[in-house]
């Protein structure tokens, strides 16, 4: 079976190898040309990105036709394909999918709406390949993700909220937009429906970082954790919500990660947070 993702999945680029990964790239559209979000470094990005503002860049799905052409070719060679995406909550990019294969009937293409992105996604998009490589059925796999769906948390903070507001991506975050644009928002995908909601906001960034925590913690109490900390550009305070996560929760691996620029666009460099789930869905693949 071979596994396609797309760029919101946050992999980074070994892991992408060693598992064999398709990545359907997103792109980013500056105003001197487009740039695929899988060839841009995470800090040439931010500096492009910091150099425009007020400005800001926009985003592009993969088109139907990536898609067509990416199934045929696979399908060609007999795989099996599964396709996980971002959320369509937030992004149509599983919808383009799903047309580019409704052009190559003769591949066996499984579509999988992940309802989450960044290290959410990624966490999903692991366990397919992971579970390939042991030799699980499709059933197997497909039962496997939405255990990890159901219990995956994504969760973050921002500097700013302006980048969001500019992008017109606030979406249910609009109560806070405005005079509280400098408030620290605490941002996470809603199961129900993979779209941002917030679940609170402080003064400052420590005070927001603690909130994160505690949330964590009232969600997975004495839990083993495979946590993901994401940044955009704030590796101090990446660092700082490490330790506090290890400090207060059951940490069985943790690792502090980049996020896409294809969702940098979006948030600006002032992003951290945490993908979270039990590391008992992961382990015992």
């Amino acid at each position: 079976m071979k596994i396609v993702t797309d760029s919101a999945a946050d992999l980074p680029p070994e892991e992408i190898e060693n598992l064999g990964i398709v990545v359907a790239p997103l792109q980013i559209q500056f105003p001197d040309g487009t740039v695929n979000s899988e060839e841009i470094t995470r800090d040439d990005f931010y500096s492009r990105l910091k150099a425009m503002w007020p400005a800001i860049p926009t985003t592009s799905l993969p088109p139907v036709g990536y898609f067509t052409d990416l199934y045929r070719k696979l399908a060609a060679k007999k795989d099996q394909i599964l396709s996980i995406h971002v959320s369509s909550g937030l992004s149509s990019t599983i919808q383009s999918a799903r047309l580019g294969a409704g052009d190559v009937p003769e591949a066996a293409v499984e579509h999988v709406d992940s309802m989450t992105l960044s290290g959410g996604e990624r966490f999903q998009v692991i366990a397919a390949a992971l579970a390939d490589k042991a030799g699980r059925s499709k059933e197997y796999i497909l039962e496997r993700l939405q255990r990890i769906r159901e219990a995956t948390e994504t969760i973050y903070t921002l500097d700013t909220l302006t980048y969001l507001a500019r992008g017109g991506r606030i979406g249910r975050v609009q109560a806070l937009a405005g005079a509280l644009l400098h408030i620290k928002p605490i941002i996470h995908v809603d199961k129900a429906d993979g779209k941002y909601s917030t679940v609170g906001k402080e003064r400052t960034l420590h005070k927001a970082l603690t909130a994160i925590v505690d949330h964590l913690q009232e969600t997975y109490g004495e839990t083993p954790l495979w946590v993901s900390v994401l940044h955009g550009q704030f590796n101090e305070q990446a660092e700082v919500l490490s330790e506090m996560i290890k400090s207060r929760l059951n940490v069985a691996k943790l690792e502090v990660l980049r996020i896409s620029p294809v969702l940098g666009v979006h948030t600006g460099p002032g992003i951290v947070g945490a993908a979270v789930v039990p590391f008992g869905l992961m382990e015992d693949i």
